[in-house]
């Protein structure tokens, strides 16, 4: 096997791992977020626009799915405790979107898209949050119970699966506060967001 000098490995690693996008220094200010990543506010607005799904509902969901890890995975399961068997379940990227849901978005869209992209996890969101609002009647500004159908899916709401677990109902909280503070804060911004959206050129 040739030898690779290890500067040409070193250059490929930093190449690679220049791809993906690192989280948001500051993540629970929503203006630090976007000032940060501005494509990012092009992407959630056109989110918006497309499905109704408020900015700060679908960020606040992202944020506690994934803390906005592009390739976020969930955690590991665990045989006997000790022995790693596996993740809990085959969620994957921003959205923590799982495979049958991301089929049907697909489907939906008429494209494919990816899961560690974040103009395509945001419109997922917006997509999940107005189907469940078409079938359960769920406001796509009420974060909280948002929130739970998308953690325990749209039937396992209407079974009332969370009502059995405490901790969910805690984090669905944590959720919607995030979401409120989400909300303030871009009020405070949003003038100068727009003022950078509609100068932005993404070349």
């Amino acid at each position: 096997m040739k030898h690779i000098p290890a500067g040409v490995l070193a250059l490929a690693l930093v190449t690679l791992t220049g791809c993906v996008t690192a989280p948001p220094k500051d993540q629970n200010n929503l203006c630090s977020i976007y000032r940060q990543y501005p494509a990012w506010y092009k992407d959630s607005v056109a989110m918006q626009e497309r499905w109704g799904t408020p900015v700060h509902v679908s960020m606040a969901i992202m944020k506690q799915e994934s803390s906005f890890v592009a390739d976020a995975l969930p955690p590991r399961a665990y045989l006997l405790w000790v022995i790693p068997w596996g993740r809990v379940s085959p969620s994957y990227g921003y959205a923590q979107a799982q495979p049958p849901a991301w089929r049907d978005f697909e489907n939906s869209m008429g494209s494919s898209g990816s899961r560690d992209n974040f103009a395509d996890a945001i419109m997922f969101i917006g997509w999940y949050t107005a189907g469940t609002q078409r079938q359960l009647g769920i406001s796509k500004w009420d974060t909280y119970n948002q929130y739970l159908a998308y953690h325990e899916g749209r039937g396992g709401y209407s079974r009332n699966t969370y009502r059995a677990k405490p901790w969910l109902m805690q984090v669905a909280r944590k959720v919607e506060q995030q979401s409120k503070t989400y909300g303030a804060q871009l009020g405070q911004c949003r003038g100068e967001l727009e003022k950078g959206r509609r100068s932005f050129w993404p070349f």
